[in-house]
């Protein structure tokens, strides 16, 4: 047993979010001590995230705060690690020089040579930095893992990388094209988490509809949710991150017709002009989308959708923006969040004219939320008075109440429903909740006995 302790900050989203736990595995084997805080490590791994602008600058942030704790406390080294090693490597070798080892996004598993190499270096001046970058195209998807996101929940990541090509997209500069993990492997997966407790399961990738063309020729979403049911038993199964124009009618029946597949799905839209589509190359243009809302509408009762917008991508007009807005009142997303455009070198949208100022942008992304935050308002007053199947996620002693998600919240991302009960509830259990007061975004009630 190795006592030296290891801390990890994992930033950006839940993608990034599964390779940092499949480091802590590799981490945990090979005899090191995972540590939660910062200031007992002996070294830390900061896994990146360089998605948009602020994505960036929070990862820097990071990095800034671990190099204090390096020049005044007991830190020994840092590892960088994800897309912002991957994309700015040589930025982030030559700009912080408290920086021991980077690895890019192929090279999660010479996570414990780089640790290895940093404490075996860390008391030699002018120490040789650890690097490593394997193929991103053909490097390893999945494999064991620490789960990090508690007792009742878990992601998976069904595939990597993506060749949609949205102009104004890095992902695949990053990562890669699409490459999907097997449905054997999957399902092998799954089943471990299964008995590890997992009572939801959120399916999760870049583009998560696209699943299986690479591997099969089609698109396999639909028959690895039914295999996903017939060999596991885990309650909740949740869509996210698929893209309007591959929501097939094949899909759509397998999420109306399977009880265990939540009826939620993540359908980012990032537009509804159609010209604004056409420069982001959004494929299926505003009639995917459209077809995509109205399908699941239709074929799904009680169906919660979520999507997401950007505002202020280049040319994007006033009257662009006033399409968006009102097509946000028309489809009413249940769920809905927007981002102002951000531009990142290297795609095609860099070298775009009609930029939109900033000021505008962000205008813009107010009116947008503000536009939401009604509709979602309303939502949540529907619900009240009505019995919700709620999943426990714990108890909060500060407000002396339980707290957990229906169906209709997906972790991280949506609201929560807090509720009292005349009884203990244990995390993981499914237990009935009236709601009795519907707030912003949050709900609140009490158990149902």
């Amino acid at each position: 047993m190795k006592n030296y302790k290891i801390g990890f900050i994992s930033l950006g989203c839940s993608k990034n979010l599964c390779d940092t736990e499949v480091m802590l595995h590799h981490i945990a084997s090979a005899g090191y001590v995972i540590t939660p805080e910062e200031h007992d490590a002996d070294v830390i791994i900061v896994n990146t995230c360089a998605f948009i602008e602020s994505a960036k600058k929070e990862s820097i942030d990071n990095i800034l705060d671990v190099a204090w704790l390096k020049e005044n406390k007991s830190l020994k080294g840092i590892v960088v690690t994800g897309c912002m090693a991957e994309r700015y490597r040589e930025e982030l070798l030559s700009e912080f020089p408290e920086i021991d080892a980077v690895l890019g996004v192929g090279s999660l598993d010479k996570i414990t040579d780089a640790i290895d190499h940093v404490l075996a270096n860390h008391k030699k001046k002018n120490a040789p930095k650890y690097t490593h970058f394997g193929d991103k195209e053909t490097c390893t998807l999945g494999g064991d893992r620490v789960i990090t996101t508690g007792e009742t929940m878990a992601y998976m990541k069904i595939a990597e990388g993506c060749s949609n090509r949205c102009t104004y997209c890095a992902i695949p500069l990053i990562r890669g094209g699409l490459r999907s993990r097997s449905m054997e492997e999957l399902i092998a997966e799954a089943k471990d988490l299964e008995a590890m407790g997992i009572r939801e399961l959120n399916i999760i990738a870049q583009d998560t509809s696209a699943y299986g063309f690479d591997l099969y020729g089609e698109y396999k979403l639909p028959e690895l949710l039914r295999r996903l049911t017939e060999e596991t038993n885990i309650p909740w199964i949740r869509l996210l991150y698929c893209y309007p124009d591959k929501i097939t009618d094949e899909l759509v029946r397998e999420i109306a017709e399977n009880d265990r597949v939540v009826k939620y799905i993540d359908i980012p839209m990032q537009h509804i002009s159609e010209s604004v589509l056409k420069r982001m190359n959004r494929h299926g243009g505003a009639e995917a989308v459209k077809s995509a809302v109205k399908r699941l509408r239709e074929g799904v009762p009680g169906i919660v959708l979520r999507s997401t917008a950007i505002v202020g991508f280049p040319g994007e007009t006033e009257e662009d923006f006033r399409e968006l807005c009102e097509f946000i009142k028309e489809a009413r997303f249940e769920r809905f969040g927007a981002f102002t455009y951000s531009r990142e070198e290297d795609t095609p949208a860099y070298d775009f004219d009609g930029i939109v100022d900033e000021q505008t942008a962000q205008d813009r992304y107010d009116i947008l939320m503000q536009t939401q935050l009604e509709v979602s308002e309303s939502y949540n007053r529907l619900r009240v008075g009505k019995v919700l199947h709620v999943l426990c996620e714990g108890f909060d002693p500060v407000s002396e109440a339980y707290f957990g998600r229906s169906y209709a919240e997906a972790a991280d991302i949506d609201g929560k429903i807090w509720f009292t009960s005349s009884h203990p509830v244990s995390e993981g259990e499914m237990i009935d909740v009236r709601i009795t007061e519907a707030l912003d975004y949050d709900l609140v009630g009490e158990t149902v006995l």
